[in-house]
């Protein structure tokens, strides 16, 4: 029996409307991955591009846990000498948070030509209009709720 793969042009690609309000910037990522490689559909496979687009708004209020805005850094090289920018994450959520989300899910996709092909499926909008209403974009189904520690222990309860 032969195995069928799917064809790059027989791929339903749908649009999907993420919503970062309040979203902890490494979980939403992690699932904005997830659907720009397919991994949730039953079609997947690993070296063709299977996954649907994705629409990100409100990239403004998304939320970074812990230290990580002081901590973190981002770096930019223009390709010439000296030309090395590192920058806080702090600092690239408030002047570029569009930049700190690609960043992100471009680090869970795969390196080369595939990844680059993915990545090229995700549009960011720092605030909540976006110019894709008319592909119809169908919000997330699975939120990604922000967790929050309490203060009280799970040992010996």
């Amino acid at each position: 029996m032969a195995t069928t793969f799917p064809s790059q042009a027989e791929a339903a690609r749908k649009w999907v409307l993420v919503d970062a309000t309040g979203q902890v910037l490494g979980r939403m990522a992690t699932r904005i991955a997830i659907i720009l490689r397919g991994k949730d559909k039953p079609s997947f496979t690993p070296f063709l591009d299977t996954g649907d687009f994705v629409v990100v708004i409100n990239a403004e209020k998304v939320v970074v846990t812990g230290r990580k805005p002081e901590q973190v850094h981002h770096e930019r090289y223009s390709g010439y000498p000296g030309g090395r920018k590192t920058q806080p994450l702090g600092e690239v959520l408030q002047t570029h948070p569009d930049r700190a989300i690609q960043h992100a899910v471009k680090g869970m996709l795969p390196d080369g030509p595939l990844g680059r092909q993915m990545l090229g499926k995700l549009k960011i909008y720092a605030g909540a209009a976006h110019p894709h209403a008319a592909q119809q974009p169908t919000p997330s189904t699975v939120a990604v709720v922000r967790q929050r520690k309490t203060g009280t222990t799970s040992k010996g309860s």
